[in-house]
């Protein structure tokens, strides 16, 4: 197995102290928001044969196996991180797979370069992905049913919340969602910075379930997506809950420390809070407008002390081992490839000690058994 020497990316929105206490090491005092563990070109892990993605590409089926070559193609098809969000993120949405096909190849037709600031689709995957909380973590995720949202709103008494309460009540539920959602997007720009004014001047005074919303006005103020924001469901989740985010499902991480696996992919349609390219019809054609439960995950324990994330979706899989001190050794050898990640304690993978923030990467085959004291999360696919 390779140990992984991992990039840390520094977006504005990251915390400064939370990645290099888990490391172990000083702030640089700059923003640390996303360590990167895989083989995304972006910023590919590092290892003793050179970046993981040059491991890969040079033989495959060795490191990925047969079974996941032939059902991903010859690249690793998960991206793990650990993100620190100091700040809230934008309010995003993902496509599906057919709809990440459909949007790539058009903009592809028309020419649009991939690093374009308003192109929607940078690869022809999909893009769901799972957070896990390591410390308290305040997330936004799917819609709120519209009686809730409206009363939320209307608490509030801005008056020129007074339309969306309205539209709100209508029925069909998806078509009021829709519409409201249209409207708050396509609204007069200084109009609604005074209304996002208003509602967070309530929201301060208002505080309890108002004060997630204050402080994401605070970060951005005037920004549409505040209201936005408020029509979804939020949700805090406990060290060692989780959140899996699928397709056309609106959401966004507000603060806290996690461990995040997703399908290698950029692709993010963006809603609000945010100064990048908000694209409202294509946003408008990518949201499931449905009022859904957050549905906050919790392991489920094997008999072998594998604690699983289980989601619908194949091109990762997410499990943790808490080890107990002086417990057995745990064989995890399997025929797809694993990254490994500690994130408490010490423990023994292979001939490598690992501490909290510290990888390795297994190839598929490969023996890998672990022991020490601690917490390791195990990544790999189904394949």
């Amino acid at each position: 197995m390779d140990r992984l020497d991992n990039t840390v990316r520094p977006y504005a929105w990251g915390s400064p102290t939370a990645i290099p206490q888990l490391l172990g090491v000083e702030p640089t005092g700059e923003p640390q928001a996303e360590m990167w563990m895989g083989a995304h070109p972006g910023a590919p892990s590092r290892t003793g044969r050179g970046t993981l993605v040059e491991v890969v590409d040079a033989d495959p089926e060795k490191e990925l196996g047969q079974a996941a070559v032939a059902r991903f193609g010859p690249r690793l098809p998960f991206l793990l991180k650990i993100l620190a969000a100091g700040a809230p993120l934008s309010l995003q949405v993902h496509p599906d797979l057919a709809q990440a096909q459909e949007g790539y190849a058009d903009e592809e037709r028309r020419g649009i370069p991939v690093d374009a600031p308003h192109r929607n689709y940078k690869d022809a995957n999909h893009k769901p992905e799972l957070i896990c909380a390591l410390t308290e973590f305040d997330g936004l995720c799917g819609f709120r049913a519209p009686l809730a949202a409206a009363a939320l709103l209307d608490d509030l008494g801005v008056d020129s919340l007074k339309p969306y309460v309205d539209l709100l009540h209508a029925h069909p539920e998806d078509a009021a969602l829709r519409e409201v959602l249209t409207a708050i997007l396509t609204a007069d720009p200084d109009e609604m910075s005074r209304t996002v004014a208003e509602a967070a001047t309530a929201c301060t005074r208002l505080g309890g379930a108002y004060a997630p919303y204050a402080d994401i006005a605070h970060h951005y103020p005037g920004d549409p997506g505040v209201l936005a924001a408020m029509l979804l469901n939020h949700v805090r989740l406990q060290p060692g809950e989780a959140l899996y985010l699928g397709a056309g499902i609106p959401h966004a991480y507000l603060n806290g420390l996690g461990v995040e696996i997703m399908a290698n992919s950029d692709n993010v349609l963006r809603c609000g809070l945010t100064p990048k390219h908000v694209d409202v019809p294509e946003l408008l054609r990518i949201v499931r407008f449905l009022p859904s439960d957050p549905g906050v995950l919790r392991p489920e324990a094997s008999p072998d002390g594998e604690e699983v994330y289980e989601t619908p979706i194949d091109e990762f899989r997410l499990s943790r081992y808490v080890l107990p001190e002086a417990g057995a050794a745990h064989d995890l050898t399997r025929p797809t490839p694993q990254i490994l990640l500690c994130t408490a304690g010490t423990v023994r993978a292979g001939e490598h000690d690992l501490t909290p923030g510290a990888s390795v990467f297994v190839p598929a085959g490969e023996k890998a058994e672990v022991s020490g004291t601690g917490t390791l999360f195990r990544a790999t696919v189904v394949a």
